[in-house]
């Protein structure tokens, strides 16, 4: 007979197995968790949404609320128990904006006023407010213009979608530097620039409050002090984010106005036709263009001084001294000749501006102004009638008195955007140990 012996010592090789199931196991899972909200979920995140049936529920409102009274401290101990979303954060798609010279003007510079006044004078703080800021213009829950979406409720007190458009901040003007180099990141977002790390963002915040929504999004994205969310579910996804260039036009916002030429009074859309003048909009339009650059600013145009461009179809000239009001139309025959779209703002020697932009005392010193816009059927010109009278008060620009903004209450409402205090440069950096272009995730 054999004998069999029975050890009670376990096979080497049962060391490896219970090894791997109690060491391997979890630390595949752990690498797994780690990697999944940047290798692969993407993909599959895009595929997902891509078929995703639009529910018969209309988009989530948009309401004016108020942020939960705390100290800073506990705000953000409560911030950081919101976990953020283990789905992908793709970034958004190139926005090109679709408009006529005026329409991209005007969304420029409303684009710019966002960032400043929200971010300071800092340029990643800037690129990200301008990416949820179009974000929002391709939802279907916001206005369908970039001017609509950052004064959406400008009307109110409080409670409006960006409060500097509604708490006095406007009151305070911007460096001609600050403002053309917040133009100029606006006019790279309008043009298809992205910036990654918020990705379809809607809302953002900084971490020292707490509005009601924010355990209601997905949590996305850290980017220094601020953090990003989008809605949850099928809104929240890329194919929500479709509707764009069905509103007819970027609108008029006069109280950027001395920011922005393309918001001036002398833009306003004002019917019928001007009676100084033979020629309409219409036939100036079909006259050889005269090419007018920045070479020819503080030179003699046509005997008018250029004194800027704000763009290339707005013109701010000083009028010849001692020249007639009734002659001051003729001047569109220079600088709106071949333009579809033209305007011409004029000041005489004693009060024309030194730099842009434009500040309140420039516009109640300005003499005289004129626009066209062929497509539209408009051409106007408008004195200062309270330096050159007209008979016809319809000639009569809408009368500017500089006046100082009241010191606002502290805002109590917030719906889903956080404002910079004012001017202070708060700096919206990467956090420490990642690039600009990483987003920091737990």
């Amino acid at each position: 007979m054999t004998t069999i012996s029975v050890s009670n010592e376990p096979h080497p090789w049962m060391w490896l197995v219970w090894l791997a199931l109690f060491v391997g196991l979890p630390a595949a899972v752990a690498g797994w968790e780690a990697r999944a909200p940047r290798e692969g979920t993407t993909a599959r995140f895009a595929a997902a949404s891509s078929r995703a049936i639009r529910p018969p529920s209309p988009p989530p409102a948009v309401e004016p609320v108020a942020v939960y009274a705390l100290p800073a401290d506990r705000a953000r101990a409560l911030n950081a128990t919101i976990p953020f979303s283990r789905l992908s954060n793709p970034a958004a798609r190139p926005f090109r904006f679709e408009g006529s010279a005026t329409d991209l003007a005007r969304a420029m510079d409303c684009l710019a006023a966002a960032q400043i006044y929200e971010a300071g004078d800092d340029a990643v703080g800037q690129r990200a407010v301008a990416q949820v800021v179009l974000n929002r213009v391709r939802h279907p829950a916001f206005p369908k213009t970039v001017c609509g979406v950052v004064f959406q409720g400008q009307e109110r007190a409080t409670g409006c979608q960006f409060t500097f458009s509604c708490d006095g901040a406007l009151a305070r003007t911007p460096s001609p530097a600050v403002w053309d180099r917040a133009r100029a990141i606006a006019r790279g977002a309008l043009a298809g620039d992205v910036f990654k790390p918020v990705g379809y963002a809607t809302h953002y915040h900084t971490d020292w409050v707490v509005p009601y929504w924010s355990g209601s999004l997905d949590k996305l994205a850290r980017v220094g002090t601020h953090l990003f969310f989008r809605w949850r579910g099928w809104w929240g996804t890329p194919p929500a984010f479709r509707a764009y260039g069905t509103s007819g036009g970027e609108p008029l916002i006069e109280r950027i106005a001395r920011l922005s030429a393309a918001h001036s009074i002398a833009g306003l859309p004002l019917p019928g036709a001007i009676t100084p003048m033979a020629d309409s909009a219409d036939a100036i339009a079909a006259q050889a263009r005269q090419a007018i650059g920045l070479d020819q600013i503080g030179k003699s145009v046509g005997g008018v001084r250029l004194i800027a461009l704000a763009d290339i179809r707005s013109f701010l000239v000083e009028l010849p001294r001692g020249s007639r009001p009734d002659s001051w139309p003729e001047s569109a025959r220079t600088f709106c000749a071949g333009r579809p779209q033209c305007r011409i703002m004029g000041w005489t020697a004693d009060d024309a501006p030194k730099e842009l932009p434009l500040t309140l005392a420039n516009l109640a010193a300005m003499r005289f102004s004129y626009i066209h816009d062929t497509q539209n059927g408009l051409q106007r010109a408008l004195w200062n009638c309270d330096q050159s009278p007209r008979a016809n008060k319809n000639e009569c620009m809408r009368r500017r008195v500089p006046v100082a903004m009241p010191v606002p209450p502290s805002p109590t409402g917030l719906a889903g955007v956080r404002r910079m205090d004012r001017f202070e440069t708060v700096k919206i950096a990467p956090v420490p140990g990642t690039s600009p272009g990483d987003v920091r995730q737990p």
